[in-house]
């Protein structure tokens, strides 16, 4: 669905399958997954043409290489029907990394500790009215022996649990292999007993691991079984109330049951399998890529069932049954073209009803169906927004329940939704904004986000004179900023891209929605004070979804952002110079050490620098390519040697992190040690060169030789998708953006345990006279106790006054001018002295 941008001018169209499918594709290609790319977009976008949608994504080289792999293939197909092997051995690399990271540190060192957002007020609706806000729910379920017990499971943040119907909330399961979560089911017969699928079916399907169970409600969880779900994801899970332990579940790799309570499976179907209901009377019916199937013996055999005027295979389908009168089902389908459709089942015959006029351009993504508790007449059907229906004469009358002109609106993108169980009239909501509560059958709604740390980061950027000013992008929840506090403040809306700071006026900062979409603020980017600072991109021409952008780390005020070319500004984007590479390429990572250079990667390992002449920037020149093929995911450069470069790849199979001493010449392989993952971001230690942070799709890591060792540096840190770090060099603070955790920080030297003290100048003062010291270079972030001390104390009488003033002597550094009085009538020998009580 189109968002309006903060002009009020609308993004590019986007295909079928909506920025989900786009953001997907490119997240597939940057780990070399090409050929699931292309299988996904066959699912979600039936009618188009997928090496189109990956030129989109993740720029037309990729897309050659992906049809180049796939020629052999007479067509392409479901992920979940061929992707198996691939996909297994991905999900079981991150497995086997997720279990070594929960294991106790070596060594007792730093911890990481999360610094939210806990909540985000004034968060982005359709309608006319604001939310709290915190990250994508994929699933909900409340206890049902206990109405205020509610657990939920984020995309790729984990379980969570709260014990008061969502006011609070605890994390459940950072330490799992995944934080990937599908589906969530209570078992009805022991409701002590839950059951969580990992891989979330609408993304993140490639990286589940297989079933979790928690025996006491919840909050502890361990593994149950990983066969035959390594590597696929769930999209629903539930227990068949007339049959014990008997469990059915729905993946994109088929249809699945158990008569042991969850701990082995058969398949029943190969087929992806989206919604999985059964009644009272132990039917279950089930809906299926391929049609709508029914089966009576707890899933053993299934028969299809037609449904008058569907067409298939179904783009989306879910299946419910009214829980108040089990003859009575829904079918709620979409497909890749037309209306979507409503069946409704009664007298055992299926037959069409008027459905909402719903947008059904992102149903592989978001979709839900459910049937209200007591009332078998009125459904909840979900896509981008929310509708409840019920019959009005002889057709259906629909009502808008997510986004409102008046009244309460929630956040767009709905994926799941649950009833208080014993209260029909409250219904929960999860979509890409977080969990949503009705007391009134959608009328109203509450936010349940606060405490919810589940927020999607794809990128940070900082203020290097403040020790607690932080701007990052995040998924479908715009742009937000942090100041010290919990909550961070949402400052403008749409999909929150890269975004950075001028480091020498940080009052002028940067964001970008998705594509080549920049805006800059002159004001720390106050809601409200954003405007557009767009290159001149010709039409046609392609970029990653999130483009990378970066501003001078050093001086000036360049400003470079990177599509199909290379564009850069040396006035914070008011003019731009448009690069072209010397060969087709996308721009995936940048690096600008100083306004006079930047340089530039591709999608497929390509690296390119340009340098200011002092009249005009230079031809992109290319430096060697230490890894052809595989996508460049960050680059560092040594602003005090620039012949000092590091580069990090996203696709596993080869080397993932590379150094070179000679500016790009030559390059040393540094991945030895690290585990076998994509690598997303790197930071080098400005006080030493050797000590160097990367960030994989889990766990931070470190060097401190340079890169020939590598130790893990993650301590505290939740198995999370790291998608970016950056490293706070006077705080000596370094954080960590995650998918979806939220932001997490760590101090790398360790919180001060006492102050730093030392002497400052030494100086002698006449009697009576007065004399002022400076001491200048004192990073702004610190806090700095001074005090003045006579070299040989006289007992009786005070000796010496003084007085401190602070001078911001630019964005980062203070002078302290300490003026000192000699109350004696005779010289003090005197020492100027400092205790530095935090670099935080």
């Amino acid at each position: 669905m189109q968002k309006p941008t903060a002009s009020g001018r609308h993004a590019p169209q986007r295909p079928q399958g909506g920025k989900a499918l786009v953001r997907l594709v490119q997240e597939l290609t940057r780990v070399g997954l090409d050929e699931e790319a292309i299988a996904a977009i066959r699912v979600a976008a039936p009618d188009i043409a997928p090496h189109e949608l990956v030129a989109r994504a993740a720029g037309p080289e990729t897309a050659r290489t992906a049809r180049e792999a796939a020629a052999t293939r007479e067509e392409y197909g479901d992920p979940g029907e061929y992707g198996a092997p691939v996909t297994q051995s991905v999900a079981a690399e991150y497995r086997a990394v997720a279990e070594h990271l929960a294991e106790p540190a070596a060594v007792a060192g730093p911890v990481w500790r999360s610094i939210g957002p806990w909540t985000v007020p004034n968060g982005q609706t359709y309608g006319t009215s604001r939310v709290n806000v915190s990250g994508r729910i994929s699933s909900i379920a409340p206890d049902p022996a206990d109405p205020a017990h509610l657990l939920v499971g984020a995309a790729n943040g984990g379980v969570w649990e709260s014990d008061d119907r969502g006011a609070s909330w605890a994390p459940r399961t950072d330490d799992a292999a995944t934080l990937t979560v599908g589906a969530i089911a209570f078992d009805p017969a022991a409701p002590g007993t839950v059951l969580a699928g990992t891989g979330e079916g609408n993304w993140w399907w490639w990286l589940g691991a297989g079933v979790l169970q928690s025996t006491d409600g919840g909050t502890k969880w361990t593994p149950l079984c990983t066969d035959p779900f390594v590597g696929q994801g769930f999209f629903d899970l539930t227990f068949d109330p007339t049959r014990e332990n008997t469990v059915l579940a729905g993946t994109n790799r088929g249809l699945y049951t158990s008569t042991d309570g969850g701990a082995s499976w058969t398949q029943r179907r190969s087929v992806r399998t989206w919604s999985v209901s059964v009644s009272g009377t132990g039917e279950a019916l089930a809906a299926c890529k391929d049609g709508l199937f029914r089966s009576t013996d707890g899933g053993a055999v299934w028969n299809a069932v037609a449904l008058p005027g569907a067409t298939t295979p179904f783009l989306r389908c879910a299946v419910a049954t009214a829980p108040s009168d089990a003859a009575v089902a829904y079918a709620w389908a979409a497909f890749s073209s037309g209306p979507p459709k409503l069946w409704r089942r009664a007298g055992g015959t299926w037959t069409a009803v008027k459905p909402p006029a719903a947008d059904t351009g992102q149903a592989s993504y978001d979709w839900f169906l459910a049937v209200a508790p007591d009332r078998a007449d009125r459904v909840y059907v979900g896509a981008i927004d929310a509708y409840r229906g019920e019959p009005s004469g002889t057709t259906w009358s629909w009502r808008n329940i997510s986004t409102k002109s008046t009244g309460d609106s929630i956040h767009p993108d709905q994926h799941a939704i649950a009833f208080e169980p014993g209260s029909p009239d409250v219904l929960y909501v999860g979509n890409d904004g977080g969990l949503f509560r009705s007391p009134d059958r959608g009328i109203s709604w509450k936010h349940l986000n606060n405490g919810l740390v589940i927020s999607e980061f794809e990128y940070l950027s900082q203020d290097f004179g403040s020790s607690r000013w932080v701007l990052g992008g995040t998924q479908d929840n715009g742009t937000v900023r942090w100041t010290g506090s919990p909550e961070w403040t949402h400052v403008q809306d749409g999909d929150g891209g890269d975004c950075a700071v001028n480091r020498a006026h940080p009052d002028t900062v940067f964001h970008t929605f998705y594509e080549m979409s920049p805006e800059r603020s002159d004001s720390r980017g106050e809601p409200g004070s954003w405007f557009r600072v767009e290159p001149p991109v010709p039409d046609g021409e392609d970029s990653l979804f999130y483009p990378p952008m970066e501003t001078s780390a050093t001086n000036g005020s360049t400003v470079a952002l990177g599509g199909g070319a290379l564009y850069v500004s040396r006035d914070d984007a008011a003019h731009w110079t448009r690069l072209k590479f010397p060969t087709a390429g996308t721009a995936s990572a940048m690096y600008v050490p100083h306004a006079d250079q930047v340089l530039v990667g591709t999608t497929l390992g390509e690296l390119y620098r340009t340098t200011w002449s002092g009249s005009a920037w230079s031809a992109l020149s290319a430096l060697a390519t230490p890894r052809s093929g595989a996508q460049v995911s960050d680059i560092h450069v040594d602003a005090t040697d620039t012949q000092r470069i590091w580069v990090t790849h996203s696709q596993p199979g080869g080397g993932r992190i590379w150094h070179s001493t000679d500016g790009g010449g030559s390059w040393t392989n540094r991945s030895a040690g690290l585990p076998p993952l994509p690598l997303n971001a790197v930071e080098v230690d400005p006080t030493d060169h050797d000590r160097v942070w990367v960030a994989a799709d889990l766990g931070v890591y470190q060097s401190t030789d340079g890169g020939s060792t590598w130790q893990t540096f993650s301590d505290g840190l939740p198995n999370a998708f790291i998608g970016d770090i950056v490293l706070h060099p006077h705080a000596r603070v370094l954080r960590a953006g995650t998918r979806n955790r939220g932001v997490w920080e760590i101090p790398v030297d360790g919180w001060p345990t006492e102050p730093v003290c030392g002497t400052q100048w030494t100086g002698t003062l006449a009697g009576g006279a007065k004399q002022t010291w400076s001491t200048v270079d004192w990073p702004a972030t610190w806090h700095v106790l001074w005090t003045v001390m006579p070299v040989t104390p006289r007992p009786g009488a005070p000796q010496l006054r003084w007085t401190v003033q602070v001078e911001r002597a630019s964005n980062e550094y203070v002078t302290y001018r300490i003026a000192v009085v000699n109350l004696t009538s005779e010289p003090v020998s005197l020492e100027g002295r400092y205790a530095i009580l935090s670099r935080y």
